[in-house]
């Protein structure tokens, strides 16, 4: 399975959170599976891509021309495929596509809204893949608190809260994504309850 994990790029984050994903990476590699990833060196893309490297897995980075025209962060240099985007949005999509399902590591906002993307498509049909939170250290509580009280106000139906799940062990998430089963609601019902 292709797996994209989604994460920060900070290199001045916890070394705590890099190794919990440099270790995700490891198993993944583990159990067979490949990483798609924004193509960072640094911070939890960095990890992923190191854990997934050291256990004889296959990276597949994906960036943007102008973060290697502009420095804009370290490229992870081991790569086995690296794509070069024309801006943000190609970049999104290829992983999108590429990906069978999606990790969620601890990030800012690109990660957010990286996030958020998915869920969205998720919800509007455009795909069915597993969408799996990496809450270490409780990072994504606050989240999932928010994402409760936004379908308990109706912005949100509960089916489409109920599109991602939330995981502090990096061996859970990967029994989730192996066993994962697409809903069969369709998109307007999860969209809109009706």
């Amino acid at each position: 399975m292709k797996i994209c994990v989604f994460g920060a790029a900070s290199a001045h984050i916890d070394d705590n959170y890099i190794k919990e994903v440099e270790e995700l990476g490891t198993k993944m590699a583990a159990r067979g599976h490949s990483l798609v990833f924004g193509a960072g060196g640094t911070g939890l893309m960095g990890a992923a891509a190191r854990g997934v490297k050291s256990g004889g897995g296959y990276v597949h980075g994906v960036i943007p021309h102008f973060f290697r025209e502009e420095k804009v962060e370290l490229i992870y240099e081991n790569c086995d495929k690296i794509t070069y985007t024309e801006d943000m949005s190609e970049r999104k999509r290829t992983m999108e596509d590429e990906a069978d399902a999606f990790i969620i590591a601890p990030g800012g906002v690109g990660t957010f809204e990286e996030f958020f993307e998915v869920l969205t498509l998720k919800q509007l049909g455009r795909h069915g893949k597993a969408i799996a939170i990496f809450n270490i250290n409780g990072y994504y509580d606050d989240l999932e608190k928010f994402m409760r009280c936004v379908a308990e106000r109706k912005f949100i139906t509960y089916d489409t809260n109920a599109m991602c799940e939330y995981f502090t062990d990096a061996d859970e998430i990967l029994d989730y994504l192996e066993n994962y089963k697409p809903s069969k609601t369709p998109w307007r019902k999860l969209k809109t309850g009706d």
